[in-house]
């Protein structure tokens, strides 16, 4: 009896097999989380993976961050990080993200990420459909990118991966806001939260539930 592998099928449905399989040099991938939080910076990721690693990657049945569950998000972030030519984290803090607003700081969080690798890619396959304003690199943007490349979800993953560490780090300073439970997004006891203590210095006070005025009781 022959074996056969899965992989194979798999394959059209990654563009690193189909549109962009003839560039000559590497791709990186960039992905970004934390757009939507209500706490913390906004985190972008950077992967550059060698060809040996898709057939890997796909073995493990790689895909979109959010619809990992957390230990395997984390046991693929370090298996991608193993694998990968190079990787980098950038980042846009709370006071940037309040000063250029949410968009800008998750291009800039991206461009910082790019700029940080070592070994400099051919094109950039940017998740979205905005381009990363002053990048002096080629690049394409992919709409629903983290579903659609190998590189991107790698990024995707490895960033989700990065930020959920430090919010958890930044839990146990700020423990009144549960964010060891939703990572600076705005669940209800999170809401509650901001009703009850108001923000705190790493809340982003240009969106609006953090913009809460706490009464004092008179």
């Amino acid at each position: 009896m022959v074996e056969t592998s899965p992989a194979p099928l798999e394959k059209s449905s990654w563009l690193e097999f189909s549109t962009f399989s003839g560039i000559p040099g590497l791709v990186a991938g960039i992905d970004e989380v934390g757009r939507g939080a209500l706490f913390g910076p906004v985190v972008a990721a950077a992967v550059i993976l060698p060809s040996h690693a898709l057939p890997i990657l796909i073995a493990a049945k790689i895909k979109d961050s959010k619809k990992l569950s957390s230990p395997r998000r984390t046991q693929l972030a370090q298996q991608i990080c193993e694998l990968a030519i190079d990787w980098k984290i950038g980042f846009a803090s709370t006071a940037e993200i309040d000063k250029i607003n949410i968009l800008q700081a998750t291009l800039l969080a991206m461009k910082r990420a790019v700029l940080k690798l070592k070994v400099q890619p051919a094109i950039c396959l940017v998740d979205g459909n905005q381009s990363i304003k002053d990048l002096l690199l080629p690049q394409q943007t992919i709409v629903k990118g983290d579903e659609r490349s190998l590189a991107i979800a790698s990024a995707s993953i490895v960033a989700k991966v990065w930020r959920d560490e430090l919010v958890m780090r930044l839990a146990l300073k700020y423990p009144m806001y549960n964010l060891e439970c939703n990572k600076g997004y705005g669940s209800q006891r999170h809401l509650l939260a901001l009703q009850q203590y108001g923000p705190s210095p790493l809340h982003r006070q240009s969106f609006r539930p953090c913009q809460i005025k706490v009464l004092n009781a008179e």
